[in-house]
């Protein structure tokens, strides 16, 4: 450049114009918690079908997710340490939203009634919860009922 030269930031262009902060070296500070970081968030629907999962496990009265052949597969898997806790629950995400339909065994003795309702409660403050969508609906269908000693049934499907 000759002597006489304005360097870059001298031209009048770059005196009077302010520069765009970059995304990663805005300054720190200043934001309050009640202020959002710029950005998107989405969330798989498999997150919310292993949470849901999680929390339908947790409710008393509740041997097994699932259908029969669901359940099979699951004590194959629980045997090599690969336990999938979405099994036997189905969901829809939207954007704010999510409906969750669940497939359950309950133990014999059981008020059945009161263990869907529990379950419904449970999943639906657990997906709300923990993962910030609203839940507007949780269907739970009962595919069976399990007898302690049935020999139909493999100690490795249970949740408790």
């Amino acid at each position: 450049m000759a002597e006489n030269s304005p360097t870059p930031t001298d031209t009048p262009a770059a005196r009077n114009v302010p520069r765009a902060a970059s995304r990663v070296n805005r300054p720190l500070g200043g934001r309050g918690p009640e202020e959002r970081t710029e950005g998107t968030t989405s969330i798989a629907d498999g997150v919310v079908a292993k949470v849901a999962g999680i929390a339908a496990r947790e409710v008393a009265g509740v041997y097994a997710l699932g259908g029969g052949g669901a359940r099979a597969f699951g004590a194959i898997r629980d045997a090599i340490n690969a336990t999938d806790l979405t099994q036997g629950v189905k969901v829809e995400v939207g954007e704010t939203q999510a409906a969750v339909d669940v497939t359950i065994v309950v133990e014999y003795g059981a008020q059945i009634q009161e263990v869907a309702d529990q379950v419904r409660a449970r999943v639906a403050g657990s997906v709300e919860r923990i993962v910030g969508l609203d839940v507007v609906e949780v269907d739970v269908a009962v595919d069976d009922v399990h007898v302690p000693g049935d020999e139909d049934d493999d100690d490795e499907s249970r949740v408790h």
